[in-house]
């Protein structure tokens, strides 16, 4: 398969960094990207993904730059960082500056707590498509021992990735060493 155009690659991040932000965006951007397009294989989008949440900044702007990188090299990073970002940046000051002149819009915060609902939505969406292509018991082990160490007893993300990371990649590499 030829990889997507520049323009192409554009467009389609533009589309949804105009139409979405937040947790919601990883989940479309492997709708996009996985299953309409099928630019990236679900394996390689995974490894964007987890990529994402280990690096600073935010998930959809990393996995943006790993889509773009992945296709295009570092030109296709940039343009689809580009077009994810510019949508939100101009919202963001245009809602800033109507804030300033308009008291009224000060019960906006009812629309963002509709939107951010959505959001969690789309990542329940994204983590159950996720998890039906995992294989073994270890992913849902690494999955419920992340999630007791972080939601229930809040422990600090850091200690617990640095711990579960290493452990998740050996398991995994023992895996594919047993199927070869």
């Amino acid at each position: 398969m030829t990889p997507p155009s520049l323009g192409q690659l554009f467009r389609v991040f533009l589309v949804m960094g105009m139409s979405s932000f937040g947790g919601g965006l990883s989940g479309w951007i492997h709708r996009e990207i996985v299953e309409r397009r099928r630019w990236l294989t679900n394996e390689r989008f995974l490894s964007g993904i987890a990529m994402g949440q280990v690096l600073p900044g935010p998930n959809s702007t990393n996995l943006a730059l790993y889509v773009g990188l992945q296709l295009r090299g570092g030109l296709g990073a940039t343009v689809c960082a580009l077009g994810i970002l510019a949508p939100p940046f101009l919202l963001i000051v245009l809602m800033g500056a109507l804030y300033v002149q308009f008291p009224i819009i000060r019960n906006a915060h009812f629309v963002f707590s509709g939107m951010a609902a959505a959001g969690v939505g789309m990542t329940l969406v994204t983590t159950v498509k996720v998890a039906e292509t995992l294989r073994g018991w270890a992913p849902y082990v690494i999955a419920l021992i992340a999630f007791a160490a972080i939601g229930i007893a809040h422990l600090p993300l850091l200690p617990v990735a640095a711990v579960l990371i290493p452990i998740s990649i050996f398991l995994a590499y023992q895996r594919e060493k047993a199927s070869d």
